[in-house]
C-alpha cells in the first residue's frame, strides 16, 4: 500500500489480488502477491518505485502544504483561545474545524510523502497502524464537514432569527455541539478499525513485507463510500446553499435595512450599518470557506463515483496526486482565508505574533520572572504603547 489515502479512499489497484495490474510508475507487471497466490506464481514481480520527478514534485508541494497547514491551524487555535474578544460561537466552530484539519494533515501527509520512497504498495506501520491511520483520516475529514455545517446553521440563526439566537447561539451550546460532532464522527468512523487488514506481499529480492488493504471484498464498501458522499458532502453543500441564500436575502435586500439607510438617525444608523457590515464580512468569509471546500473536494468525490460504476477504474498516478493534493490544500487554506477576509482575525493574528516577539525580546538579563512586579529598565517609558493583550505587559504595569 502506498498510503492510506491512495489505497483505502482511492482504492489503489495495487491492493487488489489480481495478477496483472499497472504499477504507480506506469509499468505493467505481476504485483501484490500474497500467500494465497504465491504458490501458483512462477516468477516474483520486479520491485517498482515512483519516478524521481513524481517524488520531487509530490514531496515539494505536500511539504509546503503540510508546514503552512500545521502552522496556520495552530495559530487559529491560539488566537481564538487566548483572546477574549475572539471567543464567539462561530469562532469555536472554526477552532474545531482547525483541529479536524490538523488531524487530516498529520494522519495523511507524512504517510503520503513516505510512500513515494517505499517499494510498491509496502506498508510499514503494521496492523494497528493500518487501522488507526485510516480511522483518523476519516474522522478528521468527517468532523471538518460537520463543523462547516454547524457554523453555517449558527450564522443563519444569528442573522435570520436574532431573538432566538440569544438563547441558541451561545458559547456553551457551541461547545456541546462540538462534543456531539466528535462523538458522532467517532461512532460513524469506528467500523474502519475493523474493515482493514495487513497481508504479506512479495517482490523479487525482498522479504518480510506487507501491505494495508481491505478486510472484505471491495463491493462491500460501496454503501459506506456513498454514505460518506451524501452525509459529508452533498447534504452539507445543499444546506449551505439554502441557508446562505436566506442570509444574503436578509443582509442585502431587506426592506428594514433600506429604510435604515434612508430615514434612520445618523449616529444610530451609522452604528447599525457598522454592525451590518461586520456581519456581511463574516458571512462572506464563511461562504468562501464552504465554496473552497466544495471545489477542492470535487475531484476526489467525482473519482469515487466514477470508479464505483466503471468497468475499468481510472487510477492514473498524476491525477491521484492532484486529487489528494486538493484535499490537503483544503485542510491548510482556511487560516489564509481568515487572515485575508477578516479584519478581526488579521488583527488578532498580528497581536498574537507581536506579543510572542516581545516576550522573546524580554527574556534577557532584565527579564521579569512570572508573577513578579519588577519593572524592565529598558521599557519603563514605552510599556503603555504595547498591545494590552500581552501578558508580560500586564506584569510590567502592576
Amino acid at each position: 500500500m502506498t498510503s492510506t489515502l491512495s489505497s483505502t479512499i482511492f482504492e489503489n489497484p495495487v491492493c487488489e489480488p489480481t495478477n496483472n495490474t499497472t504499477f504507480i510508475d506506469g509499468t505493467t507487471s505481476v504485483c501484490n502477491l500474497t500467500m494465497d497466490n504465491i504458490n501458483t506464481t512462477i516468477a516474483l514481480p520486479e520491485p517498482s518505485y515512483y519516478s524521481i520527478y513524481y517524488r520531487i514534485i509530490g514531496t515539494t508541494f505536500l511539504g509546503l502544504i503540510f508546514l503552512i497547514g500545521i502552522l496556520g491551524n495552530i495559530m487559529v487555535v491560539m488566537v481564538v483561545t487566548k483572546s477574549r474578544s475572539m471567543l464567539t460561537p462561530t469562532n469555536c466552530y472554526l477552532v474545531n474545524l482547525s483541529l479536524a484539519d490538523l488531524m487530516v494533515l498529520v494522519a495523511s501527509v507524512p504517510n503520503e510523502v513516505l510512500s513515494y520512497y517505499l517499494l510498491g504498495d509496502e506498508w510499514i506501520w503494521g496492523r494497528v497502524g493500518c487501522a488507526l491511520f485510516i480511522f483518523f483520516q476519516y474522522l478528521g475529514i468527517n468532523a471538518s464537514s460537520l463543523s462547516i455545517t454547524a457554523f453555517t446553521v449558527e450564522r443563519y440563526i444569528a442573522i435570520c432569527h436574532p431573538m432566538k439566537a440569544q438563547m441558541v447561539c451561545t458559547i456553551n451550546r457551541a461547545k456541546k455541539i462540538i462534543i456531539g460532532v466528535w462523538v458522532f464522527a467517532c461512532l460513524y468512523c469506528s467500523p474502519w478499525l475493523f474493515l482493514t487488514k495487513t497481508v504479506p506481499i512479495f517482490y523479487k529480492g525482498h522479504d518480510n513485507m506487507e501491505t494495508c488493504t481491505f478486510a472484505l471484498s471491495r463491493e462491500y464498501y460501496l454503501g459506506y463510500f456513498f454514505a460518506d458522499l451524501v452525509l459529508f458532502y452533498i447534504l452539507p453543500l445543499l444546506l449551505s446553499c439554502v441557508l446562505y441564500s436566506l442570509i444574503a436575502r436578509i443582509l442585502f435586500t431587506s426592506d428594514i435595512r433600506r429604510k435604515m439607510a434612508k430615514e434612520g438617525n445618523p449616529p444610530r444608523d451609522s452604528a447599525r450599518n457598522t454592525n451590518t457590515s461586520a456581519r456581511v464580512q463574516v458571512v462572506k468569509m464563511l461562504a468562501v470557506v464552504v465554496a473552497i471546500f466544495a471545489t477542492l473536494w470535487l475531484p476526489y468525490r467525482a473519482l469515487v463515483v466514477y470508479n464505483s460504476f466503471a468497468k475499468h477504474r481510472y487510477m492514473e498516478a498524476w491525477f491521484l496526486m492532484f486529487c489528494k493534493t486538493m484535499i490537503f490544500i483544503n485542510s491548510a487554506i482556511n487560516p489564509i482565508l481568515y487572515n485575508a477576509m477578516s479584519v478581526k482575525f488579521r488583527r488578532a493574528f498580528r497581536r498574537t505574533l507581536s506579543c510572542r516577539k516581545q516576550q522573546q525580546c524580554h527574556r534577557g538579563p532584565y527579564g521579569s520572572v512570572p508573577g513578579s512586579t519588577r519593572y524592565l529598565p529598558s521599557t519603563l517609558t514605552t510599556a503603555t504603547t504595547r498591545p494590552a493583550s500581552c501578558r508580560i505587559e500586564k506584569l510590567q504595569q502592576v
